[in-house]
């Protein structure tokens, strides 16, 4: 039903997660991402509830991941029913996948990220992440959409993928990237990256107008001086 990844980038700080999945709007659900906490990916039969709980408890008590996961899940009657990965600001690594994760599941933790996904095709689909994250260049969104390709690559889920989402977080309290195609009947993933593509050489003058009005460019668009 879903795959998804989350990483840290060593060189900036940056936080983020990458996902997808059959279900529409996965986007809406399943990252969570606080900067200079943390990132969770709630997946499965999914509790959103789960994603600000840990990284509420990352924040406050300076807990380690497997600690606010499994002080999170210990709070949760159906907890077997969940999958969740989890990645703090230091870039330690959490997961956890409940016996009652549907089809073909898997998670993995690799250098400053952690994949994981269920009902897959099969389970390398998720070992292919790890790679994928680790030898690719670029910012940490191209990153993580560099595993969510292999992903596919290495067969995905076992049904169709409708929908996609890229959340980031760096400096700023709220995210600097937040894109999603919550439905898509052909490729969310590439047009996910299409969308990056787009939004990646303004990422930075949005971030520049929230903070610096009168330093930010205009664009010409009808009311934008």
């Amino acid at each position: 039903m879903t795959f998804s990844i989350v990483g840290r980038c060593e060189h900036t700080g940056q936080l983020g997660i990458a996902l997808s999945s059959s279900s529409i709007a996965v986007g809406a659900r399943c990252p969570w991402v606080r900067a200079k906490v943390g990132v969770v990916a709630t997946q499965n039969v999914t509790l959103p509830a789960l994603g600000p709980d840990i990284l509420e408890r990352l924040a406050q008590s300076n807990a380690d991941p497997h600690s606010a996961l499994n002080d999170a899940l210990a709070q949760s009657e159906w907890h077997e029913y969940r999958q969740v990965t989890v990645i703090d600001a230091q870039g330690r690594t959490a997961f956890f996948s409940g016996q009652q994760t549907l089809g073909i599941y898997r998670a993995v933790a690799g250098r400053q990220c952690v994949a994981a996904g269920n009902m897959l095709s099969r389970p390398d689909v998720i070992a292919s992440m790890v790679p994928a994250f680790e030898n690719a260049t670029g910012a940490l969104a191209d990153r993580l959409l560099a595993a969510m390709h292999a992903a596919m690559a290495a067969g995905g889920e076992a049904g169709p993928v409708h929908s996609a989402a890229l959340k980031i977080a760096g400096d700023p309290s709220w995210p600097i990237v937040d894109l999603r195609v919550d439905w898509a009947d052909d490729d969310p993933i590439g047009q996910l990256d299409g969308l990056w593509r787009a939004y990646a050489p303004q990422m930075q003058d949005y971030v520049t107008r929230a903070l610096n009005p009168i330093a930010a460019p205009s664009y010409g668009v009808p009311g934008d001086e």
